[in-house]
């Protein structure tokens, strides 16, 4: 691997975070004095060594995380599994460091404490964006479509995102789904058959009981989302998918870390590796989620080059 050059020092320090505030999902090995010692075994010497300073010295990377599975699903105890802590443990295993996440109820919260320096990264699902990637640097890890969970004994049957049309559907607000949803309405207004009617809601499970209570239709979600739910409630729900035609694309999805912070090239390559080693498609595969895959991980791929 190339040398990296170590980022210049960032002229903030990490703040104190009570513990009540913070899940580990990390099973990386404690650093102790990480800035003056090797790094951990099984971590990459290089790798490590580019690591921001703050983030080095403390041998935490904090992470922000809201309710979403399969990304990230919270227990009762507090305690958190899913895609997101695989590969949070991953990448902190490959960078000699733990990962820490603090729950956040929304993206914009996630987005506005990463900015305020109470967080050092988020990892989505966030659409990659030019205009986010003013202030963030982004890891595009995987794609997706979006897809509607509708339960099966919905009394009105949604056999296509056609039936759709004219008719309230729950998405989580300033996701990428909520921005898909209205590409479909707007195919549905030109159609003729009357535009989708969204409600914006906070998380995840919030949609799902929407849907479930018949305030909603259906629930918005990105596509690795909605195989999960069925998956995991096999009987109790369904799923459609937004086609091309309706205005769908297979939007990049990216784990986000501020600029100022210059973790993100480090991440980039600490992605490569995961990449390399096989332990991307690893997860990717426990997960179900394969077709969903990207042949390798991106930096910021919403600024044209």
């Amino acid at each position: 691997m190339r040398h990296i050059p170590l980022p210049r020092p960032r002229r903030w320090v990490l703040a104190a975070l009570t513990a009540s505030a913070l899940l580990a999902t990390g099973c990386g090995a404690s650093t102790g004095d990480a800035g003056s010692g090797p790094p951990p075994p099984g971590a990459n010497a290089e790798l490590h060594a580019a690591l921001p300073d703050p983030i080095r010295e403390s041998g935490v990377i904090r992470f922000a995380g809201d309710s979403h599975p399969p990304y990230r699903t919270v227990g009762a105890d507090g305690s958190m599994t899913g895609i997101d802590a695989d590969f949070q443990a991953a990448l902190g295993t490959v960078l000699g460091v733990r990962t820490e996440t603090s729950v956040v109820d929304s993206l914009p919260a996630a987005l506005q404490g990463m900015l305020a320096n109470r967080y050092d990264a988020f990892n989505g699902p966030v659409k990659v964006t030019a205009e986010r990637e003013r202030q963030f640097d982004t890891v595009t890890w995987m794609t997706t479509r979006t897809s509607y969970v509708v339960p099966a004994d919905a009394p009105t049957p949604i056999g296509s995102t056609d039936d759709l049309c004219g008719r309230r559907v729950a998405v989580v607000s300033a996701s990428v789904v909520e921005e898909q949803l209205r590409q479909l309405s707007a195919y549905c207004a030109n159609s003729g058959r009357g535009a989708v009617e969204p409600i914006g809601l906070a998380d995840t499970n919030a949609t799902l009981l929407a849907a479930q209570s018949g305030r909603a239709e259906a629930a918005g979600m990105t596509q690795a989302a909605a195989i999960d739910v069925t998956a995991q409630q096999q009987g109790s729900y369904t799923y459609v998918t937004q086609t091309e035609e309706q205005g769908a694309t297979a939007d990049k999805l990216a784990l986000y870390m501020p600029k100022t912070g210059e973790l993100g090239p480090v991440m980039q390559q600490a992605f490569e590796e995961l990449f390399r080693n096989g332990t991307y498609d690893q997860i990717m595969q426990k997960w179900g989620l394969s077709d969903v895959r990207v042949p390798a991980p991106q930096l910021n791929a919403g600024t044209p080059a």
